[in-house]
């Protein structure tokens, strides 16, 4: 197809597989043949009509699952000598909070910085058995308001994020860095000089991961992607493989203790939650990371909408598009970076409604 404006039947194509990932149904095709689809007001109430729809649970899964990695979350499974706590039941309850805490800030228009950090989330009684949240009964899922003191808030502490970034066994600041710059600010670094595979640093005597990764970034060209990496990987450590909150580390062998009380696993080292962000702000546990994160809430929400914008076209951001992301975001910014408005501002753009 030549590049321009979509004909109204291609518009409505592209938004109903957009929010519902599916066909048009008779009322889109309807206002198409009509030739009334591409008037923003219509347009807009369509959004509105379509969000309202259980349909666009579709929408929001799938977009979670590519955008926040959630289609990987059965991709490891927990070490059983290591996370006996880990069962099915709770396994099936992992990824509904992550999926049903973005339809809610979709459903409500609330803020994306949500996803950064809010004072809610969603459980059933297993998963908030996990988090050791209480007075929760029920195998259903419903909002909580969390405690003032709770590791938890946002995506990041979500048991669904912790587990699709770890390997079942152990965590790894490299990998969940990765995610928190890629994935939700949208900065991933480049890929490491060709050099620098054939040079390893020296990590004779290095016991822990932090020595280990001290040791790359002794190596200037290590360092340039590490100090970057590091600090949100390190504010995750406090979170094991499954999600579950930890002062300490799980060592395999249960030892003595392990022998009397039939646990498969020991107490290892002490957690360092702490760090120091790429600009050189200090922080000590997730809690401070996450405020880190909130000063930042121009690149998050830039991301997300690039990924909204790239979800919906299934073309990737050019550089001529930056503009009007850099449009979107002032328009959602003003509006204080509500999420369903920023879908509009996308479905609105001409990115979405030109091929």
């Amino acid at each position: 197809n030549e590049p321009g404006e979509l004909d109204p039947h291609a518009l409505a194509s592209r938004l109903s597989y957009f929010l519902w990932k599916s066909m048009p149904d008779d009322e889109l095709i309807g206002l198409a043949d009509r030739g009334e689809l591409q008037d923003p007001a219509v347009l807009a109430r369509q959004v509105d009509r379509m969000l309202a729809d259980e349909k666009s649970l579709r929408f929001v899964e799938d977009f979670v699952g590519q955008w926040l990695r959630l289609d990987e979350v059965n991709a490891t499974t927990p070490d059983e000598g290591l996370y006996p706590e880990f069962d099915e039941l709770l396994n099936d309850s992992i990824p509904q909070e992550t999926n049903r805490f973005v339809a809610h800030l979709i459903q409500e228009n609330l803020s994306v910085t949500n996803l950064i950090d809010s004072d809610f989330t969603f459980v059933n009684r297993r998963l908030a058995q996990h988090y050791r949240l209480t007075d929760v009964e029920g195998q259903h899922f419903r909002k909580v308001d969390l405690p003032s003191d709770s590791v938890r808030g946002g995506v990041l502490t979500q048991a669904a994020i912790l587990k699709t970034t770890a390997n079942g066994t152990t965590t790894s600041p490299v990998m969940r860095g990765v995610f928190v710059i890629t994935n939700l600010l949208g900065t991933p670094v480049p890929p490491p000089p060709p050099s620098v595979g054939s040079v390893e640093p020296d990590t004779r005597g290095k016991t822990t991961i932090r020595e280990i990764l001290a040791a790359h970034r002794e190596m200037e060209s290590c360092n340039k992607c590490h100090q970057h990496i590091d600090p949100p990987g390190f504010a995750l450590e406090s979170f094991d493989p499954i999600g579950g909150y930890r002062t300490r580390y799980r060592a395999t062998g249960g030892g003595l203790l392990g022998f009397l009380t039939q646990q498969t696993y020991r107490r290892g080292p002490v957690v360092d939650a702490s760090g120091v962000t790429s600009d050189g702000k200090p922080f000590q546990g997730i809690a401070e990371f996450k405020q880190q994160l909130m000063n930042n809430q121009d690149q998050f929400a830039r991301n997300l909408i690039s990924q909204l914008v790239v979800y919906s076209t299934g073309g990737e951001i050019q550089f001529s598009d930056r503009e009007e992301i850099d449009s979107i975001l002032k328009d959602v910014t003003e509006n204080g970076f509500r999420f369903r408005d920023m879908i509009h501002a996308v479905v609105q753009s001409q990115m979405f409604r030109h091929l």
